[in-house]
């Protein structure tokens, strides 16, 4: 297996850096983004936008290599039905952006940015990480795939 430690390392600080500069670090600033019905701020709408296009060129050139740089294989996910413990992480992954304005990624950034802030919510996910690694199993064994209806 190729090393990837560096590259790693320089994408990681990289995508830490477009957080704090984007402005998608800041929990007021997504605060402001998901209210909708108030003093909508739409921003981060530009940003998540913005970002659209380099991934698309990242695809693409993807899909023209036999293997990634730093691998032997690539690993990205599969299509998946919908499922009910992807619809729970989903509300509850989003309960938690809308009362903290944080999203994990942000949130790590944002322990160099204001670590005292952060904790609270860091260590809300690291409950959740645990609550899922302990649970998440049985809720995956009983779930039921989403079938939508064919009907018209």
């Amino acid at each position: 297996m190729k090393r990837a430690g560096p590259i790693a390392l320089v994408a990681g600080l990289l995508f830490g850096a477009g957080l704090a500069v984007s402005g998608m670090a800041d929990p007021a600033r997504v605060c402001a983004f998901l209210d909708v019905l108030g003093h909508w701020d739409p921003t981060l709408a530009f940003v998540m936008a913005g970002a659209m296009l380099p991934m698309a060129v990242a695809w693409r050139i993807r899909a023209r290599m036999p293997a990634p740089i730093t691998g032997d294989t690539f690993h990205a996910p599969d299509t998946r039905p919908i499922t009910a413990s992807l619809v729970v992480g989903a509300l509850l992954f989003g309960i938690g952006w809308g009362l903290s304005g944080l999203c994990p990624g942000p949130a790590i950034a944002d322990i160099a940015l204001a670590p005292v802030e952060v904790i609270p919510f860091l260590f809300a996910m690291v409950v959740g990480f645990a609550v899922h690694h302990l649970l998440g199993r049985a809720l995956a064994a009983r779930s039921v795939p989403f079938q939508p209806s064919q009907g018209a």
